[in-house]
Order: structure tokens, then sequence, then C-alpha cells
């Protein structure tokens, strides 16, 4: 029986345009596959969103991806289009929940067979992302890691079955072997010697290594140019904003670097990095940490036939052994100058580290990696399907896993300086009420216990309106009033008993679950001034 080749494949991934490794990860692999399926290949993409995208073709679905809903959606719109294979890429970050944990609820939803490739395999995972991950793999037809370490590690670390495990490498650019010297031009950088890094700026990059070890490279090599390329994380960006490039840029005036220094803070296309890539002499990666098991910045560069420079990162030292590059300790801006130094003065080293990586690429190139994923996506029969109309019905029952996460928008909404309102219209709060004492010792009880479970700063601004609330409920010998209009005016003659009830609880609770120090003091004295009109 001739072997059933999958056709129509769903990519679970973040996508262009987005712009991080992944995404173009992602955009790669289609491309490639697509490339060895000679027409027969139907692309999904269901995309992970982070940010405002305009998504086109191939982009079916998007998940936001801390709404546990959209991955149950994202399962049903997948079964219902009939696919023959899923295609995860998996990086932690990518996915809501527990270390990524709603991924696995998407997974156990599907019909069709799971191959998911894993982006970062952790050796000392807490019991959460150890948790997680095996979840994913369970879930999994195959699972794909990059090098010989990551399938070491979900062998023996998560203990994943070797039948299980796939070995496939980071698919690099199918680039000429060229004179660095064809492409300076396009750059205004003829007759003079280049080194690249490329990739999204982070602090982990280790480029200040770098910038130290330039004086020693200048003083060796005057023509020597460093070209920092590429824009900073959109993470980074977000929480630290330009802080570390600034940083670096001080430091290039401080070492009198700025005729041997180019920052390109930009994202660029693949036409324009490979232009780059092929204009350069040299290609770092001072990376920081060494528990990076892949790097599509330093395959695209052993691809390309650079000479390579490098800390030993766990993705480094295996794409430079046996000569394709050099190693050196992190950190070390020596070892780092003298690296180079010595690669430039020596035309031989230079052209043997060029050749034998340049060699070793030739296997791994996008053409090739294609070829692979597309054998493996028809590996795999999915059950016989008979075609019937789909019959819709409402579930008669939801797992707990499925109850979407608590959402806060409708209680800011009816609260305002002064606490929570007491009615609305609708969604609209209604002034004519006013507040009372009782809905707000509610709050208080309902803010606590999940500020417990989720300690975010909203919270505590909700918590801490509803708990001066109630304090200024209380009158000087301990009694509670319960009803304000929405001029700040209390009711004072109306009865609070069921309110007063209300507030000791809410007081017994902050108390139970205190979210510092200081609210334990606060609560117990205005417990301790109620409490003592109980009967």
């Amino acid at each position: 029986m001739a072997k059933i080749t999958a056709k129509k494949v769903v990519f679970i991934s973040s996508f262009p345009p987005r712009r991080c490794g992944i995404a173009t990860f992602a955009s790669d692999l289609i491309d490639s596959t697509a490339l060895a399926a000679k027409g027969e290949f139907e692309p999904l993409v269901v995309a992970m969103r982070s940010g405002d995208y305009k998504y086109d073709e191939p982009v079916k679905f998007e998940i936001r991806q801390n709404v546990k809903s959209d991955y149950i959606c994202a399962a049903d719109y997948i079964n219902f289009s009939h696919v023959d294979i899923v295609s995860v890429q998996h990086e932690f970050g990518l996915f809501g929940g527990q270390a990524g944990s709603y991924l696995s609820l998407l997974l156990n939803r599907l019909k069709a067979p799971v191959i998911t490739t894993l982006h970062t395999v952790l050796d000392d995972p807490n019991p959460d992302y150890y948790k997680s991950l095996v979840d994913i793999c369970k879930a999994s037809y195959r699972v794909i890691t990059m090098n010989e370490r990551g399938v070491s590690m979900l062998r023996d670390i998560y203990k994943i079955p070797t039948r299980k495990i796939k070995l496939i490498a980071h698919g690099i650019p199918d680039l000429p072997f060229v004179d660095s010297n064809y492409y300076k031009h396009k750059f205004g950088l003829e007759d003079r010697r280049t080194i690249l890094t490329f990739g999204l700026l982070s602090q982990n990059k280790g480029i200040e290594v770098m910038l130290r070890a330039m004086p020693a490279i200048v003083k060796a090599e005057p023509s020597i140019i460093y070209i920092i390329l590429g824009m900073t994380h959109p993470n980074v960006l977000k929480h630290e904003g330009e802080s570390y490039r600034f940083g670096l840029q001080q430091m290039v005036k401080d070492l009198n670097l700025q005729e041997h220094v180019i920052f390109h803070n930009r994202f660029v296309d693949d036409k324009e990095l490979h232009n780059f890539l092929c204009s350069a002499d040299i290609y770092v990666t001072p990376y920081l940490n060494e528990k990076q098991l892949t790097s599509g910045t330093l395959s695209f560069a052993v691809g390309t036939g650079k000479a390579v420079v490098s800390t030993p990162y766990w993705a480094a030292t295996e794409l430079l052994a046996d000569g394709r590059g050099k190693l050196v300790q992190f950190g070390d801006s020596q070892q780092m100058s003298q690296a180079i130094v010595e690669i430039l003065q020596n035309d031989s080293l230079y052209y043997s580290l060029r050749r034998r990586a340049y060699e070793y690429g030739r296997s791994r190139t996008w053409p090739k990696i294609g070829q692979i994923y597309w054998k493996l996506f028809g590996s795999k029969r999915k059950p016989l399907r008979i075609s019937a109309k789909t019959k819709l019905s409402a579930a008669e029952t939801i797992s707990s896993i499925e109850v979407p996460e608590p959402s806060l928008d409708h209680l800011n909404k009816l609260t305002d300086d002064t606490g929570l309102y007491q009615h609305a219209k609708f969604t609209i709060p209604n002034r004519e009420y006013g507040y009372c004492t009782d809905d707000n010792a509610r709050a208080v009880i309902a803010m606590t216990r999940y500020y417990a479970q989720y300690p975010e700063p909203q919270v505590l601004k909700l918590l801490d309106t509803y708990l001066s609330f109630i304090i200024h409920s209380q009158r000087s010998d301990g009694s509670i009033r319960n009803f304000m209009d929405f001029d700040r005016t209390w009711h004072e003659n109306e009865p609070a008993h069921d309110a007063f009830g209300r507030v000791l609880w809410a007081f017994g609770m902050v108390m139970a679950k205190p979210p510092a120090p200081p609210y334990l003091s606060i609560a117990k004295d205005c417990f301790d001034k109620s409490v003592k009109h109980v009967q």
C-alpha cells in the first residue's frame, strides 16, 4: 500500500510580522516544506498573538497568549478543519498558563497527530516546567530537538522514550561560499575587516564583553569594524526600554570606539540579512548563558561559512566542534580579542574555519531540512475519516482547567476612588444608589483571596480602595454604617446588621491572608474595635 502523505498541516507558532526567532523559524520551515512537497502541501497557521499584528495567509486563527478559552477554540477550529498533522513550535514563553501549560489543554483536544519541535529543553527544570514539557511530549506523536544534547536530556531527565524523539538540525539559508569583499560595498565597508553579531538585543547576548575586547583588536587591525545588527528584543523594550543599548553606546564612547562600532537598531528581512552575513569576515556570539540549546543566528553563520568565535553555550559547542570555530570562556574579553586577532592575522586558519563550517552546513540548508520534515509529516497515518455532517452540541460538563480565567474588567468599571458602586445598568455604573459597606466588604474578601493567588498590582489597588471604604464605615465605637450616597453622605440611621457581619468577615480574611505585614495590623485594630458588639 502506498504511503499516505500529509497534505494539510497546521502550524502552531508565533509568525511574521511578529519579530522573534520562532516566528522566523516557522516561516522558513513552511517555505522549505512547500518546496519539498512540490505543490502537495496546504499549510495553515495558528498564530500565537502578542501585540497588534495584521496577519496574512497562511494565518487562519490567532491565540491570545494568556486567554485560556482561545486555546480551546483553537483546538475546535483545528478539529473542524480536518488537518492531517499538527506541527507545534514550542518555547515556554510563547504560551500562557503556568510554565506554558495552556498548550497541553489545546493538544489534548486534538484529533490529528501532533509533532512538536522543542526550541528549549531545560536541564534543571522546576516541577511546573518539568510537568509542562512532559505533558506536551505525551500529547505528541513525535518530539523534535535540534542537537544531541537535547536528545539525551529528553531521554534521561524527562524519561521520554527514544522512539518518540527525533533529531533534526536547525535550518540555515542556502547561500554560496563567497569572498566577503564582494559584498562590502553594499554597506560602504570597502577596505574594512568586519565582525558581525546579529539578533534581537538583550543583556544575555554579552555584547559588552565583545566591546571590551575591541581596543586590543583595533590595535592589531586598525581597519576593523564591529557591526551589531538587530533591534532590541520586544520583551526587553517593553519592560526596560533601550537602557541596555544606551549603556552599550556609552561604552563605545568611553572606549573611544566610535569609528569601529556600528549599531543597526532594526529588524532586517532575509535578503538584507544574507547580505550582511556574506559581507562579514568574522561572526561572534559572546553569549553569557551556557544553557542555550539552539541558536538560529549561529546556525546561519556556520551555514554561510563564516569564521566564528563564540562562548561555549550548548548550541555552540556542538556546531563549532571539530575545527568549525573558536570557543572562548564566558565573559573573557581578553580571550575573545586573542582569538579574533589570531584569525585576522592567520589566513590559513581563517579559510580553514570557513571551509569546515560551510561543508558542515551543507546538510542543514533549509531545502534539505524541509525534505526531512515533509517526510516526517507523511510518516504518520491519520485514522480513516468518514465524511459525514458534524453534529453540533453543547458540552454537558467541562473540566476545571476549561473554566475561564477570572476577569476584573467589570469590577474595575464599577469602582471609583471611593469604593464599589452598589448597582449598574447592564455594564454602566448606576450612581443613583451610591455605595454600600456590605458590597465593599465582599470585595475585600474577594480581592484578598485573589491577591493570595495572583499578586498583581491592580488587585492590590482595588483591595486598598475597598478596605479604605469599610474602615471609613466604622464609627468611633466600632459600629458600622452601610449605605452611602454618591455625594459621599452616609445614611446614619439605616440598620446594618448584615453589613456588620460581613465587615468582620472581611477584616478576618485580611488578617488570615495579609498582602503585607501592615495589612495585618490595620485589619486587627479594626476587627478588635467592632467585635465587642458581637453578642
